[in-house]
């Protein structure tokens, strides 16, 4: 049985946001972009600033339960 995207868009926006998350990731990997290594470099680099700015204090940082009850 072949679901409508309708349907997959509802069972998708039902799990837990990690899960949605991995969702995201795993759809988007399948396009295979050419980019793809240069779009990986950058946000590693821009991980790697964030972590700086943290150790910096020039951001603060929020617990993850403060982060989920955001978001569920």
């Amino acid at each position: 049985m072949m679901h409508t995207k309708k349907e997959v868009l509802a069972e998708a926006l039902a799990l837990p946001p990690v899960e949605r998350a991995e969702l995201i990731e795993e759809l988007l990997s399948s396009f295979g972009f050419a980019d793809r290594e240069r779009l990986d470099q950058l946000w590693a680099a821009e991980a790697e600033e964030r972590i700086d700015a943290y150790e910096r204090g020039d951001i603060t940082a929020e617990s993850i339960e403060s982060v989920f009850e955001k978001i569920n």
